[in-house]
């Protein structure tokens, strides 16, 4: 009789907690469906979202290798709307500057790399920095590219640090300020770019007192 008080007890009391609690507890276990669900949802849409975008930009590079132009053009437009907020389309924006600078158009390929450099992404934006300072210093702008490496944040581009350091090497040279290039260039070497031109590059910044020894 004990047992079948308790086990009625039992009853009595989850039925109480089910009248309390039970819609709530449903409502509970659908919502954590709808997000599982949902979440899969977005999941699939991302990778479906980020497959296209490949396959746009595979598109917009053959046709940038193909020197379409106008091919180019319209599949930049195309990336632009429709899949802006990618590092797919700062890829585009990349591929686009560069032809531009094929082609001559520097003007139009800096409005370009000046906005990529401004992305939220590190390495592309720092990747944009570093082709702006080439077409500056192409357009013998070298006081301008020494500023832009200047007012980089060096929180946000420690991994290109020793490439900015060549390129402050490579701008003194063309000032004609072969000190402060050779400084540049061994801090460059310091950093880790390490490489037979960067050390050509001193060699050449050889000083006169270090020549007279040698003769």
């Amino acid at each position: 009789m004990e047992i079948y008080e308790t086990e009625e007890e039992q009853l009595a009391a989850l039925k109480a907690w089910w009248k309390e609690n039970g819609q709530a507890t449903l409502v509970g276990l659908g919502l954590g469906v709808v997000v599982i669900l949902g979440w899969n949802y977005w999941q699939d849409y991302q990778r479906g979202q980020t497959e296209q975008a490949a396959n746009l930009y595979g598109q917009l590079t053959k046709a940038a290798q193909a020197n379409q132009k106008d091919s180019v053009a319209k599949l930049d437009e195309q990336m632009e709307s429709r899949f802006s907020a990618s590092d797919y389309a700062l890829f585009s924006e990349l591929t686009v500057a560069k032809l531009k600078v094929d082609q001559g158009d520097l003007a139009a390929a800096k409005t370009i790399l000046e906005k990529v450099a401004q992305a939220s992404n590190k390495e592309l934006g720092n990747i944009a920095k570093i082709r702006l300072v080439h077409l500056l210093m192409a357009n013998k702008e070298f006081e301008a590219a020494l500023k832009l490496i200047n007012d980089i944040d060096p929180a946000k581009s420690a991994s290109f640090s020793a490439h900015y350091d060549e390129l402050v090497g490579d701008i003194y040279v063309a000032l004609d300020r072969p000190d402060q290039a050779r400084t540049s260039y061994q801090n460059a070497l310091h950093n880790g770019q390490q490489s037979p031109l960067l050390q050509m590059k001193i060699d050449d910044l050889t000083a006169p007192e270090k020549l007279e020894k040698t003769q």
